[in-house]
């Protein structure tokens, strides 16, 4: 009988750092989805909670899947509804061992589904819990670029750090996310436009500070528009990355994995066999 063991990852992978698999769009095939995954691959996926619901479908998925990891936390979009004790339970799903960051919080300016004050308390106490429980923080941004980095700073979040998902800003503002110790994580929407903000980001940025997502089910990245996004093609951004900056795919991969490892306090772990074969990357 194979003897089950749990070790560290001995070798790289791709991790997809940021992905929805909770969410209804995946409940006819999630685990071929996740199996697609592996074929292409990926050696972990980070699934994101957004509220208490989808906090706690994250972690069960975690604790069913070996390279599944979860965050937990609410995120902008839910702060209308927000109840300081939310706080409680979220932060006894922080301690589960499969947890790896806060998030997704942050502020959203764009689609205003809660009021901005609202907003920007809820942010206030998801940067305080993961303080408390000494977890990153996985941020969302956007069109509120000043007012998150001002709260980032005033609750002095860098001591925690963590990554700017599916990163939006320009290359000012990244300098600025990293001198707060935040990471840079870019989604399919690299590979939209030749000469975008964001490619200019990806080129400048030091390559120790890169993150690579795909917001699955979202922002699905050419040629596939228009289809449901997943873990699998993030090959696709890893590519147009790797093309940008003019360096071999395996060299990317090698470091992107370093650096998300190193951005979730290197938490990353897998449930292996005697018999099971690498992964094929």
């Amino acid at each position: 009988m194979d003897v089950e063991e749990k070790k560290p990852i001995k070798r790289w992978g791709w991790i997809d750092s940021h992905a929805h698999l909770d969410m209804a769009d995946f409940d006819p095939d999630r685990a071929e989805v996740l199996q697609r995954a592996w074929d292409q691959g990926l050696a972990a996926v980070i699934t994101i909670g957004i509220d208490l619901e989808s906090s706690r479908k994250a972690v069960v998925l975690a604790g069913q899947e070996d390279r599944v990891w979860a965050t937990v936390g609410l995120h902008p979009h839910e702060a209308g509804a927000y109840d300081p004790r939310q706080v409680t339970e979220i932060k006894s799903l922080a301690r589960n061992e499969k947890v790896v960051a806060v998030g997704e919080v942050g502020l959203d300016f764009f689609r205003n589904y809660a009021p901005h004050p609202r907003q920007k308390e809820c942010l206030r106490a998801m940067i305080t819990l993961a303080r408390e429980v000494s977890l990153p923080l996985v941020i969302h941004d956007r069109e509120a670029h000043e007012e998150v980095m001002a709260i980032l700073e005033e609750e002095k979040a860098g001591e925690v750090g963590g990554v700017f998902h599916c990163f939006s800003g320009d290359w000012a503002l990244a300098r600025r996310c990293l001198d707060l110790h935040f990471l840079l994580s870019v989604t399919g929407a690299l590979t939209y436009k030749r000469g975008s903000v964001l490619e200019e980001v990806v080129r400048r940025a030091p390559l120790d500070t890169l993150l690579l997502e795909t917001d699955a089910p979202f922002l699905t990245p050419q040629p596939l528009r228009g289809r449901r996004n997943e873990p699998a093609l993030l090959r696709h951004t890893a590519a147009r990355m790797a093309e940008i900056r003019g360096m071999a795919l395996e060299e990317l991969g090698e470091a992107v994995y370093r650096n998300t490892c190193r951005a979730f306090r290197n938490k990353f772990e897998i449930r292996s066999t005697k018999s099971e074969t690498s992964t094929n990357v």
